[in-house]
């Protein structure tokens, strides 16, 4: 975790913004938290760990690290802005009842992808795949 939290760090400063105590926080919480947090739960997050940061700072963060590509934002089934840490491509399995969100790859998908593309003459700069259904847990 902290080899990758310093690479992000690195990322932070080559693209010439400094390197804060409130950014490094953040950072630290998607290392640990993993998944598509929303602004708000990083908030509570912090107010759990007894920082001062404030909800606005939280969003001005965000959208930094999103501007530099660190972080990308996604809204699912509940319409929440959730944000998850910019890596390979994955595609989501979401469920309407919990939520919860599970992250896969499959190359079959991703080569039929290009087949449809290719015989519509099209070029794929890049796409969100997204089932929405139920949950082992929740069916």
């Amino acid at each position: 975790m902290k080899r990758e939290l310093k690479k992000f760090l690195n990322e932070i400063k080559n693209k010439g913004f400094k390197i804060t105590k409130q950014r490094e926080e953040i950072l630290e919480i998607f290392m640990k938290h993993g998944g598509h947090p929303s602004a708000e739960e990083i908030y509570d997050t912090l107010k759990k760990r007894k920082s001062k940061m404030g909800l606005a700072t939280v969003y001005r963060t965000l959208n930094m690290l999103k501007s530099i590509g660190v972080i990308s934002e996604r809204k699912w089934g509940d319409n929440k802005l959730r944000f998850e840490i910019t890596s390979e491509h994955h595609d989501h399995l979401i469920c309407i009842k919990c939520g919860k969100i599970i992250e896969f790859v499959d190359d079959t998908i991703e080569a039929r992808q290009q087949e449809i593309a290719k015989r519509f003459g099209f070029k794929i700069t890049g796409h969100r795949h997204e089932l929405i259904g139920t949950c082992k847990d929740c069916s």
